[in-house]
């Protein structure tokens, strides 16, 4: 006799408020971190570098000048046939404002080691936010996103598009003043592993889709509530 397939249910069922207030939480947190960054001034993330590099040039505040960045970035999605999550969109519009309104609060230390424990804390926080709006499913990072289209659109080794893209914008931001240091090369080697211990602790389960059939049947008694998020 044949076996009857049984409907997997999901461990935990997430409510769309927690979906949503993580990947703010997430947003803000994030924009947080790179603020404390740059007011360690012991170097950068290469996007970081790159914004701060055009802002230092054109004199429009290192916050406004990530969102622009991001626009344009989102802009390259279209020929890579890449689709946005609200995530996405979200990152590029909360990041660079609180990046401002977090320089606007927190001076650089006097003394060398107060600022690496600035950057250290951002450091630990920035992982802490990519885990959480990440881990909201709502879609990645429009730079996160660029590399995985080119990938898909072309065909190239994700870790061959993520280190051009990342060296050519971090020698663009050097050059045009961006603060480039020990903590850029601090970055590069510990945020990997860093945001490896996050996200799986930090990523929401999908939200549950209906199913046909036997299986739609059978869970039918037990209906399990969540949001639902966007694709990553």
């Amino acid at each position: 006799m044949a076996s009857i397939p049984t409907a997997t249910v999901p461990a935990r069922a997430v409510h769309p408020a927690r979906r949503w207030s993580q990947l703010v939480i997430g947003l803000v947190l994030y924009g947080v971190a790179i603020g404390l960054m740059i007011s360690a001034h012991v170097g950068l993330d290469p996007w970081t570098v790159f914004a701060q590099g055009w802002s230092v040039t054109t004199g429009v505040p290192i916050g406004l000048m990530t969102v622009l960045i991001g626009i344009v970035v989102l802009l390259l999605w279209i020929p890579l046939k890449q689709r946005p999550g609200i995530g996405t969109v979200l990152n590029v519009i909360v990041i660079g404002p609180v990046i401002d309104l977090t320089l606007l609060v927190v001076e650089t230390p006097e003394s060398l080691i107060a600022r690496w424990v600035v950057f250290l804390g951002g450091l630990a926080l920035l992982a802490l936010a990519t885990g959480l709006y990440i881990g909201a499913g709502f879609g990645p990072g429009p730079r996160d996103g660029l590399m995985t289209g080119a990938h898909a659109r072309f065909g190239w080794p994700i870790w061959a598009v993520r280190t051009g893209v990342e060296v050519t914008v971090l020698a663009t931001g050097w050059m045009l003043g961006g603060t480039v240091g020990l903590g850029t090369v601090a970055f590069a080697l510990l945020i990997g592993p860093m945001v490896g211990v996050t996200l799986p602790r930090l990523r929401l389960p999908d939200a549950p889709r209906r199913q046909r059939g036997s299986v739609r049947a059978s869970a039918a008694s037990q209906p399990v509530p969540g949001g639902r998020g966007g694709g990553a």
